[in-house]
C-alpha cells in the first residue's frame, strides 16, 4: 500500500539522529505537546497518532528527559500514548536557532499535515494556543517563510514556502522529493496552458473560416460574388477549396502573392459586403 507524502516525511524526521542534544530533545518534545493532538488531563498527557513512527519517536524523546513513567497503546488504527509530563515549555525567543527547529519540527510531527504534491500544494499545522500560534508566525517569517492561519492552525499553500518549510524542520529527503513533483507538476501544468491555448487559436481560426465560408456562399447566392474585383474573388474561391489553410498559406497560393495581414484584410472586406 502507497503511504502518504505526509507519512514518508513523519518516517524520515522520526529518524533523525540528534537524541544526544538534550536542548533539542526537550524543544521537539515541547512542539508535540503544543499540538492539537495532546490532551492535557491534571498531571498526564495523552497523545494519539496512526504513524507508528511518530509514536516511536515520541516514546524516545520521553525517555531521553528521563521521563519513563508512560504507556503506549494501540486503539484501532489509533496509536495513543500516556505519560506523566512535567512543564517542559520553553522560551522560543531566548532559543538557539537548532533549538527553535527542534520545536517546529516536534510541531509538525504532532499534528501537521501536507497533501499529496503532484495534486495540490497545502501543508497545516493543528494548535491549541493562539498566543503560541502568533508566536510561531512571527518565528518562521523570521527565516522567510511565510504561513497563514485559520482557527487555531497555520496552514501555506506555496509550493516554494511548503519547501522552505521542509528544510527548516530537516526534512532533507523530503524536500528533494518534493521539489521533483513541484518541477514535473508545474512542467505539466505549462504544458497544458501551451495545449488549451493552441486549442484555443484552433477553435479561433475554425469559426474564423467558417463565418468566411457562409459570408462567400452568400455573396453567390445573391449575385454580388461576380461584381467583387478578381481580386477578391480569387481569395474567396481558394478560401472555399481550402477551409482549414492558414491566412498566410493561402495568400501564397494567389496569383500575386500577399502576406496574411493583407489576406486577412481582403477576407473581412468579403464578410462586410455580404452583410
Amino acid at each position: 500500500m502507497n503511504k502518504s507524502f505526509s507519512y514518508e516525511i513523519k518516517k524520515e524526521l522520526s529518524e533523525m539522529n540528534n537524541l544526544a542534544k538534550k536542548n533539542e530533545v526537550k524543544y521537539e518534545l515541547a512542539g508535540y505537546l503544543a499540538s492539537a493532538n495532546v490532551a492535557f488531563d491534571k498531571d498526564k498527557i495523552r497523545y494519539s497518532t496512526e504513524n507508528e513512527y511518530n509514536i516511536n519517536r515520541f516514546g524516545k524523546l520521553l525517555k531521553n528527559v528521563d521521563i519513563n513513567d508512560f504507556k503506549i497503546d494501540l486503539q484501532g488504527k489509533v496509536y495513543v500514548i500516556t505519560a506523566k509530563v512535567p512543564e517542559l515549555m520553553q522560551d522560543l525567543k531566548q532559543a538557539e536557532e537548532q533549538e527553535r527547529r527542534a520545536f517546529v519540527r516536534g510541531l509538525f510531527m504532532g499534528s501537521g499535515s501536507i497533501n499529496n504534491p503532484s495534486k495540490k500544494y497545502h501543508l497545516e499545522i493543528k494548535m491549541t494556543d493562539n498566543n503560541l500560534l502568533q508566536e510561531l508566525i512571527n518565528l518562521l517569517k523570521q527565516y522567510d517563510i511565510s504561513v497563514k492561519s485559520i482557527d487555531k492552525a497555520i496552514y501555506i499553500k506555496d509550493g516554494e514556502e511548503i519547501s522552505k518549510f521542509l528544510a527548516f524542520i530537516g526534512a532533507n529527503k523530503s524536500v528533494l522529493e518534493f521539489e521533483k513533483i513541484r518541477v514535473q507538476r508545474e512542467m505539466n501544468n505549462k504544458i497544458n496552458r501551451l495545449v488549451n491555448c493552441k486549442t484555443a487559436n484552433l477553435n479561433k481560426t475554425l469559426n474564423a473560416s467558417v463565418e468566411q465560408i457562409n459570408a462567400i456562399k452568400k455573396l453567390k447566392e445573391n449575385g454580388e460574388f461576380s461584381k467583387m474585383d478578381k481580386g477578391l474573388q480569387e481569395l474567396a474561391e481558394l478560401r472555399l477549396e481550402y477551409p482549414d489553410m492558414p491566412l498566410a498559406e493561402l495568400g501564397k497560393k494567389l496569383e500575386n502573392p500577399i502576406g496574411k495581414s493583407g489576406v486577412n484584410y481582403r477576407l473581412k472586406k468579403i464578410i462586410e459586403l455580404s452583410k
